[in-house]
């Protein structure tokens, strides 16, 4: 939609938003998030703070919005806006900025069928995926003029809004405009040079005291080279002008979490996306892709793998998952275990709000389990709960003194909630539980299962047997003498593990001794642990875990175990300070699956996968050694990275109000290598 179709009755949007109507303000922010994703998705070149960003612009938009005198200006207004924010980005990066790898980004062509393309269609395919590698060569004020330009060129902004945004005359923002382009030609030409092969051998000589950063002095360097170089400058011609380009490459998709959240204001009783925006839960799981048709749809880092790989791409999962009955963000491949039922809450409330059966520790089984006469034992409440029904846990000590088993299973349409209700927090004491049985065995279906606290279990603190579609979060299991929570036995299908914290047992969180496909590990912190923080030890089907962090553990993340060929995915989780591994195959030989992750200053390996033939795209390390197998595949992994801190405190401290984990720049990297340690 371009901006001649969208600019009639914005400014009544507008209005009726700076009237306190929050439907017109939703529709307000909904109309031009895309427009501000693709500014400053280009200026960044499809960083992963894009989405930071992004939602840091909205805020700042909507806080400024009753100040808007004229809103015919809102477009220009809200630009200039993305456009300062970029400008502030860019100029804190360039203090932190790390060192990248000394080799040049190399673009893998996608695999398909090419039978039916032109060589011309050739060509200007692969000259788009020069463009937007060249855009990393360019300095800050021309890539956030080039996120200007871009959508100027895709006609969804006039050059006068482009001028608004720089504060210059129009005639002035030409000349800017036209200087950007002659260097995005010129870092074209040394994307080209360096892609070549052979590669001309002065410009090898010189890439010898290259530091690996895509930065305006090298490519100033590199350009004299060509310019004068009789190999390289021939390898220029043919260059297609960059707004032909331009016309093959779609407007960058909005995120799903964002897309999310413009959807859920059609919803009765929903989050609106203003509150979405205001509790900065919206994300972007970044994804790298190619479009075989041409058009380039995302360009973060496109590499090739050893000869004989396809090209990684990484999708997003899951998101977060809200309170039931609230709608912050969605799955794209949801299992049937979807959101819980139950009554709204109200904002920055974790439990619920309402329930069919009460308990609280001043309660009696004698009582009918209202909320005026709540039960007194989580054993009564789950030997009355019916599908559908949720019980709530009252603040307080709950002392259990038998094994607590949980045999009812909800449905997909009428799932079970076990919660703590409203922010308070119900502790369960299962020290009385005798050293031969586990506290909580639940062998039910349909369950979601959050805000509760166990701990001084002698044995494991809660099994799930053959459970599927359960979803556990916002737990904390600590000081159990076994595992703080087990999933296992076959059956073990479509769980999800989110926003928890293991600490202090035999193992954190374990998902063993089983089979099941569709269990998901995410958001969780697994410390203390006298063995694994994470165990994936005799699970034979994958399962995907990804944003979590082990640390001072006797081992991060135990994957698969001897001789079992679990081809696990792992993305963005985070190793550290633990006793032994990192990340151990612990015998294993799948086709283990790590992307984005970090292991840092542990006793042992950082990753230590010398059976698995394991695919290792982007991940991180330092202070440890790694040790591999011979056929792994490994493409733009830094293993002597350097972080923007070293700190863990912030990382290790408290978690966010909703139960994410804590936004830190510990072992976070600048690079697009290793752990994003902002969250999900």
């Amino acid at each position: 939609m371009t901006q001649s179709q969208i600019a009639p009755g914005v400014s009544l949007l507008v209005r009726e938003a700076q009237s306190g109507h929050n439907d017109a303000l939703d529709e307000l922010i909904a109309l031009h998030l895309p427009l501000v994703y693709n500014i400053i998705g280009r200026a960044l070149a499809g960083h992963p703070d894009v989405d930071d960003l992004v939602q840091e612009t909205m805020l700042r938009a909507i806080r400024g919005l009753p100040g808007l005198r004229d809103p015919e200006r809102f477009r220009s207004w809200l630009v200039s806006i993305a456009y300062r924010q970029i400008q502030l980005y860019l100029r804190s990066r360039k203090a932190t900025r790390m060192r990248r790898v000394a080799e040049p980004v190399e673009v893998a062509d996608p695999r398909g069928d090419f039978a039916d393309r032109t060589a011309a269609e050739l060509v200007v395919a692969d000259q788009r995926r020069e463009l937007a590698e060249a855009a990393r060569w360019l300095d800050d004020g021309d890539r956030r003029l080039l996120g200007l330009w871009w959508q100027e060129a895709s006609g969804e902004l006039t050059r006068t809004e482009l001028a608004e945004a720089l504060a210059v005359q129009p005639k002035h923002a030409a000349v800017r405009v036209q200087r950007m382009k002659a260097q995005l030609d010129a870092a074209r030409g040394v994307v080209r040079a360096l892609r070549a092969k052979p590669r001309c051998p002065e410009l090898s000589d010189q890439l010898r005291r290259w530091n690996g950063v895509a930065d305006p002095l090298w490519r100033k360097r590199f350009v004299r080279h060509i310019r004068e170089c009789p190999l390289c400058e021939p390898r220029r011609a043919g260059l297609v002008a960059p707004e032909e380009l331009l016309l093959g490459i779609g407007a960058l998709p909005v995120p799903i979490g964002l897309v999310a959240g413009i959807k859920v204001t059609a919803v009765p009783g929903k989050m609106t996306l203003l509150g979405l925006l205001q509790h900065k839960t919206l994300t972007v799981a970044t994804a790298t892709t190619v479009a075989v048709g041409g058009g380039l749809a995302y360009a973060v880092y496109h590499e090739a793998l050893p000869p004989g790989g396809d090209t990684v791409v990484v999708a997003p999962t899951l998101t977060r998952s809200a309170a039931p009955g609230t709608a912050r963000r969605v799955q794209t491949n949801p299992p049937s275990s979807a959101a819980a039922s139950a009554t709204p809450l109200p904002t920055g409330i974790t439990g619920v709000a309402q329930a069919a059966i009460f308990v609280a520790p001043g309660g009696s089984d004698g009582g009918n389990g209202t909320a005026a006469k709540p039960f007194a034992t989580l054993a009564k409440a789950v030997s009355v709960v019916k599908p559908g029904q949720t019980i709530a846990l009252r603040g307080g000590t709950y002392r259990l003194t038998a094994e607590l088993a949980i045999t009812t299973s909800g449905t997909a349409a009428k799932r079970i909630v076990l919660s703590n209700y409203g922010n308070e927090k119900p502790v369960i004491d299962a020290s009385g539980v005798p050293v031969d049985r586990w506290a909580i065995t639940q062998s039910a279906a349909f369950w979601t299962v959050q805000g509760l606290e166990v701990t001084g279990a002698r044995s494991h603190a809660y099994v799930c047997r053959a459970c599927h579609d359960v979803v556990f979060r916002r737990l904390s299991m600590h000081d159990n003498a076994g595992a703080g929570l087990m999933l296992r036995d076959a059956g073990t299908t479509g769980n999800q593990v989110l926003d928890s914290d293991f600490a202090g047992g035999s193992s954190g969180l374990s998902i063993q001794f089983g089979s099941g496909t569709g269990n998901l590990v995410r958001g969780n912190r697994a410390y203390g642990n006298r063995a694994a923080g994470f165990d994936l030890g005799g699970f034979t089907d994958p399962v995907t875990v990804e944003y979590n962090w082990a640390y001072r553990n006797q081992v991060g993340f135990a994957l698969a175990g001897s001789d079992v060929a679990a081809a696990h995915k792992l993305r963005h989780d985070a190793a550290w300070d633990n006793a032994g591994n990192g990340f151990t195959d612990d015998g294993g030989t799948g086709a283990l699956q790590l992307s984005n992750n970090t292991a840092w200053r542990n006793g042992s390996n950082g990753f230590a996968l010398p059976n698995a033939p394991a695919l290792l795209r982007s991940n991180a390390a330092a202070d440890n050694p790694v040790a591999l197998a011979a056929n792994a595949q490994l493409s733009r992994n830094n293993f002597a990275e350097t972080f923007r801190s070293t700190d863990p405190a912030g990382a290790q401290g408290a978690r966010r109000a909703d139960g994410a984990l804590p936004r830190t720049d510990f072992l976070a990297t600048g690079d697009g290598v290793g752990a994003s340690m902002g969250g999900y």
